[in-house]
């Protein structure tokens, strides 16, 4: 289950991303931007398999020039870091609340870099599926939209996802979550990292996640440590 579910979070990842402009994506709309940058994601994924086979670290450049901009990871960061954010917030004294500050600006870079390993992983595991889209959600008067989407491959059962797509301050929607057969990725990385967080702190889950996003990129689907 949890390969397919880290598998689903890669091909699910091309549907918030592109190379193309951004007056061809309209990130005003979550609809047509969801659907827009898909299409043109998986041409890039296919026309650069030459380069991947040579060298699997490409995929780390595809992650950041295709991925990362559309990605509301700071967003994702500050919601797996959970409550440890209210306990920086409620800090009186200047010092120590600047140091737990710094810690959590450099936990979100820890996180993006994460996430550009885990990305770039998961895309070994691309073959030809193919994603079907529900219908458009409304979304006027919404901070949150729920994108749905279907990943089918033949022999394969149809695996369902969920995208959760948030508007930021200047209008624009990017996704920060994805749900893949009811199991949120957020959520199921908070589950994971809150121990550590309540028993080490913030600045040791951050070495840890460096750590793992500088290993070689390789699916890692069978250990649920990654």
């Amino acid at each position: 289950m949890l390969k397919q579910f880290l598998a689903v979070i890669a091909l699910g990842a091309t549907l918030v991303t592109s190379t193309v402009s951004a007056a061809e994506v309209q990130l005003t709309d979550p609809n047509k931007m969801v659907r827009k940058v898909s299409e043109h994601t998986f041409e890039r994924i296919k026309k650069d398999q030459p380069l991947i086979s040579k060298d699997k670290e490409h995929l780390r450049v595809i992650v950041e020039e295709e991925l990362m901009p559309y990605i509301d990871y700071k967003y994702a960061a500050l919601r797996v870091l959970g409550s440890e954010v209210s306990k920086v917030r409620a800090i009186t004294d200047e010092a120590e609340k600047a140091q737990a500050i710094k810690e959590i600006q450099e936990f979100i870079g820890a996180f993006r870099s994460y996430l550009v390993a885990t990305y770039a992983g998961v895309f070994t595991q691309y073959t030809d599926q193919h994603v079907e889209f529900g219908a458009e959600q409304p979304f006027k008067g919404k901070d949150v939209v729920v994108v749905k989407t279907k990943i089918t491959e033949d022999g394969k059962p149809d695996i369902k996802i969920d995208f959760k797509v948030r508007e930021d301050r200047s209008g624009e929607w990017r996704a920060y979550d994805m749900i893949a057969e009811g199991i949120s990725l957020l959520d199921a990385k908070q589950s994971e990292l809150q121990g550590i967080l309540r028993q080490q702190g913030i600045a040791h889950v951050s070495k840890l996640l460096e750590q793992k996003s500088q290993l070689p990129v390789q699916f890692r689907g069978s250990n649920t440590n990654d």
